[in-house]
């Protein structure tokens, strides 16, 4: 009672929030009625979306040991630096790229870790990508990998007959926050193998999840090319906007200023919030408006059409002519194997004249005011649907599907459990969204004949992950 007591003092729903699986299974829509105001492909029926995956049968039991060591991690005394590159508890569970790593205790990231780390080799001896998920692992957050490190349930190396395999290939917004209980890619796997067989269809559909968190279109790159090009998809699908959209290419300075709320109330009642449980509470009444900015102008390049990008320029702002070359070569490694590729479009929560509650969307305030201070809220919003416009482009270019995502998920912040990742109500409306747009991308190519592709001549056995990772123990203090 004190736990619904609360939650309507907040302002949310306590029957949403604590029995979302019953009101699923009963067909209650819990995105806050999106559901009836997006579009929907004509064979794919409203009740689709009250179906969630079935439990993972791999998962188990956390060992004893990585339960210790996550405990290591966090008592470590790592929490007397204050840098953000420090070792994190979800780091440890991680199989590291050797040749990054080197000498641990050469570089500070690795130093701060408990004296073990999990490693692996990349087969072409360079440093990206960063890190893989353990294999075949349950870790002490809930993320649960198959056997290439992957998040979801095992799938076979050697594709099966008739069967139709999708790849998303991304970054956390793709692998998801590891306590959420599905991904995007999870949602999907369930709804086309349910439409499949509603629409008596003499196909199987694996949609993979090869995300993770952090990493940029350089590490996506070398993902694609060791590990899901092996794989032989039909469609590989690229979802990511965040982690390369940095401002300060356009932004070359700013006078110097601290992130700090406008409102005096809330300053004085987060101060407050230290000592008092009334102040915490009062907080959330509170409207969190865009905080102020130091005055900055954004050097825009010289000639270049904001609404209509030419995508070969060398001077893309945010990264973005980095992005193509990266886009340039994932597409070609996928050509080589008949893969196909989608550059989807990118949504989070950066909108001109958001506002937040500044109690119960404390991480959304944070996420927009203070890491990615001092960029404008516009801003942020412009710089993202440029990148989207280049990424639509990029498509058209070079005759590949299109997947719109940003057009059609709503700027919500009940969707978001910071101003990037979305909650599990999010993630669940997203993936429904590109489901709408890749059914009639399915079903164009089963009347061409395109798909299912025949079966391909593949070992049983995927080569990347043919060794497995090792822990290495190190003693930077002695050394």
């Amino acid at each position: 009672m004190a736990e619904l007591t609360v939650r309507i003092i907040d302002g949310q729903s306590p029957v949403q929030l604590v029995l979302p699986q019953v009101m699923a299974s009963h067909g209650v829509d819990t995105t806050g009625g999106y559901l009836d105001k997006l579009p929907r492909a004509a064979s794919v029926e409203r009740q689709l979306f009250f179906s969630d995956p079935p439990p993972l049968p791999n998962r188990h039991e956390v060992p004893a040991e990585w339960l210790e060591l996550e405990r290591q991690v966090t008592r470590h005394e790592r929490f007397e630096d204050t840098s953000s590159e420090t070792f994190m508890p979800w780091d440890m569970f991680k199989a590291w790229n050797s040749a990054l790593v080197g000498d641990p205790c050469s570089r500070h990231f690795f130093r701060s870790a408990p004296g073990k780390l999990f490693i692996y080799d990349p087969p072409d001896g360079k440093i990206r990508p960063a890190f893989r998920f353990l294999p075949d692992a349950t870790m002490p957050d809930g993320l649960v990998t198959n056997q290439y490190g992957w998040r979801g349930p095992p799938v076979p190396f050697r594709k099966a007959p008739k069967t139709i395999r999708i790849i998303f290939v991304g970054a956390s917004t793709v692998s998801e926050i590891h306590e959420v209980p599905f991904s995007g890619p999870e949602y999907l796997n369930n709804w086309l193998n349910l439409w499949a067989a509603a629409r008596h269809l003499d196909v199987r559909f694996e949609v993979l999840n090869a995300g993770r968190e952090s990493i940029r279109s350089r590490d996506i790159a070398p993902i694609v090319k060791q590990e899901v090009a092996p794989m032989r998809p039909d469609l590989v699908v690229y979802y990511e906007g965040g982690n390369d959209l940095d401002l300060w290419t356009v932004v070359k300075s700013a006078p110097p200023m601290t992130p700090k709320s406008g409102s005096a109330i809330e300053r004085w009642l987060r101060w407050a919030g230290t000592y008092s449980a009334l102040a915490r509470r009062s907080l959330s009444l509170v409207q969190s408006r865009e905080w102020p900015r130091p005055d900055y102008k954004l050097d825009w390049p010289p000639g270049l059409d904001e609404f209509d990008p030419d995508i070969t320029r060398p001077d893309l702002p945010v990264n973005l002519s980095e992005i193509v070359r990266n886009l340039d070569a994932i597409r070609t490694d996928l050509a080589a194997v008949g893969s196909d590729l989608s550059v989807a479009s990118f949504h989070w929560l950066a909108k001109d004249g958001l506002v937040l509650n500044a109690g119960t969307q404390q991480a959304i305030v944070q996420t927009l005011n203070i890491t990615y201070f001092p960029f404008r809220y516009r801003d942020l919003e412009r710089m993202t649907a440029f990148e989207n416009r280049v990424f639509a482009k990029y498509d058209k270019v070079h005759g590949l599907p299109f997947i719109d995502v940003a057009k059609y998920m709503p700027y919500d912040p009940n969707l978001f459990s910071d101003g990037v990742h979305n909650t599990p109500a999010g993630v669940k409306l997203r993936a429904w969204i590109e489901l709408q747009q890749l059914v009639p991308l399915i079903e164009q190519r089963l009347a061409s004949g395109k798909w299912p592709q025949p079966v391909p001549d593949m070992p049983d056995t995927h080569p990347a992950f043919a060794t497995p990772p090792r822990m290495i123990s190190f003693n930077c203090k002695a050394s």
